[in-house]
């Protein structure tokens, strides 16, 4: 029988996150919040990492209407979807994918990426 690829499963919900528009890297060294207006969030709400198939999908959604702000598609990690951050173990640098074939990077803060998604990330691990 087939795998059904179509069913999503909800493997984490973090019912508050804060998104920060982080600027481009200045060289090859990598992302570092210290360079991060961490004070001043782009966005506020709720934070769903879901799997389909042999993919992952952090989605950014409104926490009162569930509306989606942003996604992104995760085959591996770490990876292009998902860096470290070279200064902290707290931030993540994600690239969002707009649908339109644009991305935008932003950081989400998390202790670990074992807290932001409190699975491993790997698709080979589901």
């Amino acid at each position: 029988m087939a795998e059904d690829s179509s069913y999503e499963s909800i493997l984490c919900v973090k019912p508050e996150v804060h998104v920060y528009r982080i600027p481009p890297r200045a060289s090859n060294r990598g992302y570092r919040a210290a360079d991060w207006k961490l004070d001043e969030p782009a966005w506020s709400g709720r934070m769903k990492i879901t799997a389909k198939g042999k993919m992952a999908f952090i989605k950014l959604e409104d926490k009162n209407t569930g509306e989606l702000f942003a996604q992104a598609p995760v085959d591996q990690y770490p990876g292009v979807a998902v860096e470290a951050v070279t200064d902290s173990s707290r931030y993540f640098v994600v690239r969002i994918d707009d649908g339109n074939g644009e991305s935008e990077i932003f950081s989400l803060p998390g202790k670990s990426m074992g807290e932001l998604g409190e699975v491993d990330p790997t698709p080979s691990r589901w």
